[in-house]
């Protein structure tokens, strides 16, 4: 098959698999308000769905050394399925929105990165980094599709609907996949060894190391932006004239999800020309100070927040492709499996904490309907990832990479 055509299909099943996955998010000033949630207890629906993709990661990912990823990724997509069209028909509250969050995160560990190592296994030489891209890339397309058709379902029926329509998206995936991806024996490792000597090589790796604790706070301010900008939108719309703002805050957020796309491969592509390590911190550093500052503007014009919130979700995508090359082209041979396990689970232990700090913050502060609250919030998500550049540096040491 050429690359170019397996590509194409493994991200397009990318973007159907997670159609449904930003629907809480998307909708969530419905379920507060319905459900008469606190800002903690929505944090912590938004948190939990990482939270099972991150006690799942490394065990579905990490058998990838020994299991075609495409059986994982099959079984996976069809668990995603289920959490989605469960939303609807039983979920009435807090808890079993929790229970059926968590599946699905863990739907989606058995599929984002396993897709990911069954097409890296696929592809190898300079198209491989390209590839990485245009596949972390594709999560943004299929992002900014849920936030938009929740938003649009929502609004034309109810978010049931919503949930249930979304949930055909994994199925088609799970179709898609089954009929293209081809089979393939994975290479095990050069010497047999058991499952925690893999990880124990794994943490030793120090410059793999680096990367995977600056994919943690890069996630930890994606997820929190990702899981709390429908409100935010929705709280500064309460400032501006009646008729002034004439687009949805989902169809805005879709906006700003959907520009992660070309904002991710760009940043692969400064990577490969200016080094790595580089363009990684230098990202990084721009990320945290925007993110300090937008909370705080939170009662200005639309138009000053929204042009904002588009520079600042641009910076934040830049540095994934860049950081998970990283990792990858970092990895010890024979052990690449584990090594995205690793990173997977470390980085979503970010994707955790991010919406859930931000809802914990907001509490804190003083509630959802205070500036100053979602100032201080947005800026607990700069002072993580400014974090990132410090594990770059610090865990890369000595001699650089040809990429760096």
């Amino acid at each position: 098959m050429r690359p170019a055509y397996l590509i194409a299909a493994m991200c397009l099943a990318e973007i159907l698999g997670i159609l449904g996955f930003f629907a809480f998010p998307a909708l969530l000033p419905t379920f507060i308000e319905q459900w008469h949630l606190t800002n903690t207890e929505a944090g912590w629906i938004n948190a939990v769905f990482f939270l099972g993709y991150m006690l799942a990661v490394p065990v579905l990912v990490s058998l990838t050394d020994r299991v075609d990823p495409r059986r994982i990724y099959l079984i996976s997509m069809a668990l995603t399925a289920l959490a989605i069209v469960g939303f609807p028909l039983l979920v009435g509250g807090l808890w079993t929105a929790l229970a059926l969050r968590a599946l699905a995160g863990v739907g989606m560990a058995g599929t984002y990165m396993p897709g990911l190592k069954a097409l890296s296994d696929l592809i190898e030489g300079p198209v491989q980094s390209r590839a990485i891209a245009f596949y972390t890339s594709s999560f943004g397309i299929g992002s900014s599709l849920s936030f938009y058709l929740s938003g649009k379902i929502a609004a034309w029926q109810d978010w049931q609907t919503a949930f249930l329509l979304l949930s055909l998206g994994p199925v088609l995936a799970l179709v898609w996949v089954w009929r293209v991806l081809p089979a393939k024996r994975p290479v095990p490792p050069a010497r047999p060894s058991a499952r925690w000597q893999d990880f124990t090589t794994v943490l030793r790796n120090r410059r793999a190391m680096g990367y995977t604790l600056a994919y943690a706070v890069h996630n930890f301010e994606l997820f929190g932006l990702r899981s709390w900008i429908v409100v935010f939108l929705t709280f500064n719309s309460q400032f501006q004239s009646p008729g002034g703002v004439t687009i949805a805050p989902t169809t805005f957020a879709a906006l700003v999800t959907l520009l992660s796309l070309p904002s991710s491969v760009t940043g692969n592509e400064l990577a490969v020309r200016f080094g790595r390590r580089r363009v990684v911190c230098a990202i990084m550093t721009v990320s945290a100070l925007l993110a300090v500052v937008l909370g705080f503007t939170a009662s200005l014009p639309f138009a000053v927040v929204a042009t904002l919130c588009i520079i600042y979700g641009v910076a934040v995508m830049a540095d994934s492709s860049p950081i998970t090359a990283g990792t990858v082209a970092e990895a010890t041979p024979g052990l690449r499996g584990t090594t995205m396990a690793v990173h997977a689970c470390v980085g979503f232990l970010g994707s955790f904490l991010g919406p859930l700090a931000f809802g914990v913050v907001l509490d804190l502060a003083g509630g959802r309907e205070q500036v100053m609250s979602w100032g201080l919030a947005f800026a607990t998500m700069g002072a993580a990832v400014a974090l990132g550049p410090v594990f770059v540096l610090m865990l890369n040491p000595g001699r650089q990479s040809p990429a760096d």
